[in-house]
């Protein structure tokens, strides 16, 4: 029965009758394209259009190469895989819900730390706060503890402690929610605390999540008093919207605390499997005044995805007023296919260039556009020590993007940047620590499909004390790894398969 339910799943019907969709179609262009000269005409100008489209876009060149490739040899096909794997823009009516938003949100950030700017001069960070307050809307906040951790477990315990805690509200926003026990602890403490009065309000990504928070589940949640929303409902009908996912992890208390990170609700980040062994989540808390922008992101996001009497408009009712403890300066931002701005891409490029002595990265992909290899590249021939740790395990679903990182790594290592994988266990975890000074905790992935179609969220942090634990473990898993070898000569047949794979690399 179980096997009978896991295989007719929402998402492997809708999956199923998309593919017939495409197919039928297809099929009928395909079928008439050489009887009728209309056809013809009409399906090379809609892949020269979009094409054109492609060529003006402000992305990267090499995304755009490879879909321009994919589009004028397979003209139908390549339109569909576009629209489905790699259109980052959503549609009109989702864009425009989106920005009217951020609009209003907007209005109630504050640069936090605009007294106090001068304690922190360094013309390094000082453009990076620019540009994610001026330009990405997301300002720096002081008065604002940190905490960093290592892994998942370490997490969730202060995670089981906080939402205990809870006297007002808990806001939660995950890309994954499975069954087990994180799911079951943190479950019981929610339903506890939601029939003392306390306001819970749960986002979950539909595409994942779609096994347990199945109609009747969502409805039993709210009778308990629950307020549960699904991101971008699973649709059988073709939509391009349907390829842009909520990737974020965050969690929301009193407005005062917040979890973020790669921790998703499952047991694989706490719980050591059998195979891959460990999965090296991290995360971060924050206590104080930088939450108050988690908060505002999950408020844009609900709006968003809510019936309009169900929307949040007592902004105000979320934010603390309390007095907190500085740790440095923290920023927390989000990106998304809304913004015109490749927030995440941006930042950790700004940190590549800006880099004096070190930049050590966490990342479980490394599928990366040429600006990413530049900045990279131009990094390690400054003599800044570039390191990235990635995974040495890799479960089945995962092979083929372990197939196409390792791809990446020449480009890299014939520069001087060391390359390493973790064997003990799958590493998921998403940090940039750079020169004792500056770290990125967050959701952000070194692949297209965080920098450029997902929704996702982070923290730059500046002079935070976390950042040395930070730096501490990156040291811990780079001792603790393997570093990967240049290959100076490549066999002709895997550069031929690495070119293919690049090809393709877009879509995954």
């Amino acid at each position: 029965m179980s096997m009978i339910r896991k295989t007719f799943t929402r998402l492997n019907i809708a999956v199923l009758l998309i593919a017939v969709q495409v197919a039928i179609i297809s099929y009928v262009f395909y079928t008439f394209i050489d009887v009728i000269p209309f056809v013809t005409f009409f399906t090379y100008l809609a892949s020269l259009l979009l094409v054109l489209r492609l060529v003006k876009k402000d992305e990267s060149a090499a995304l755009r190469i490879s879909w321009i490739l994919i589009i004028m040899t397979l003209p139908i096909v390549g339109i569909f895989l576009y629209l489905l794997f790699g259109n980052s823009f959503p549609s009109r009516k989702i864009k425009k819900r989106l920005e009217k938003e951020r609009s209003e949100t907007a209005k109630f950030l504050q640069y936090g730390s605009d007294n106090e700017k001068d304690d922190f001069k360094d013309i390094r960070v000082e453009g990076c706060l620019q540009y994610l307050n001026s330009v990405a809307s997301y300002p720096a906040f002081k008065n604002t503890e940190t905490k960093y951790y290592p892994l998942g477990v370490l997490m969730y315990e202060d995670m089981l402690k906080e939402l205990a805690s809870a006297k007002k509200f808990i806001l939660m926003e995950y890309f994954i929610i499975e069954e087990g026990k994180m799911w079951d602890g943190i479950m019981e403490i929610l339903l506890a605390k939601a029939e003392e009065g306390v306001e819970v309000r749960l986002i979950f990504d539909d595409l994942i999540c779609q096994q347990l928070f199945t109609d009747k589940f969502v409805s039993s949640l709210r009778d308990k008093k629950i307020k549960t929303l699904s991101f971008n409902p699973i649709s059988s009908f073709f939509r391009p919207f349907m390829n842009n996912r909520d990737h974020r992890k965050l969690m929301l208390i009193d407005g005062h605390i917040g979890f973020t990170g790669a921790v998703n609700i499952t047991d694989d980040s706490i719980i050591p499997s059998k195979r891959l062994g460990i999965w090296k989540d991290t995360g971060v808390l924050l206590r104080g005044d930088a939450v108050w922008s988690f908060t505002l992101m999950f408020i844009e996001l609900w709006n968003v995805s809510c019936r309009p009497e169900e929307q949040i408009r007592d902004y105000l009712h979320y934010k603390a007023e309390k007095e907190f403890v500085s740790d440095g300066i923290v920023v927390p931002y989000g990106d998304s296919p809304v913004q015109p701005e490749r927030v995440g891409e941006n930042v950790y490029i700004d940190i590549l260039n800006q880099a004096k002595n070190y930049v050590y990265i966490f990342t479980p992909f490394l599928i990366i556009s040429e600006k990413m290899i530049y900045a990279l590249q131009m990094a390690a021939k400054r003599g800044v020590d570039v390191r990235i740790i990635l995974p040495g395990k890799y479960c089945w679903k995962r092979a083929i993007a372990q197939r196409v990182s390792q791809s990446y790594y020449k480009y890299l290592q014939k520069v001087g940047i060391k390359i390493y994988e973790d064997p003990r266990g799958y590493l998921h975890a998403k940090n940039f620590v750079c020169d004792d000074e500056i770290a990125v905790v967050g959701t952000v992935n070194l692949d297209y499909r965080s920098l450029y179609l997902h929704f996702e969220c982070a923290v730059l942090l500046y002079k935070a004390e976390s950042i040395k634990d930070m730096k501490a473990d990156a040291i811990k898993a780079i001792a603790e790894s393997n570093e990967v070898l240049f290959e100076e000569k490549r066999r002709a047949d895997r550069f031929f398969v690495d070119a293919v794979i690049h090809l393709f690399a877009p879509m995954l």
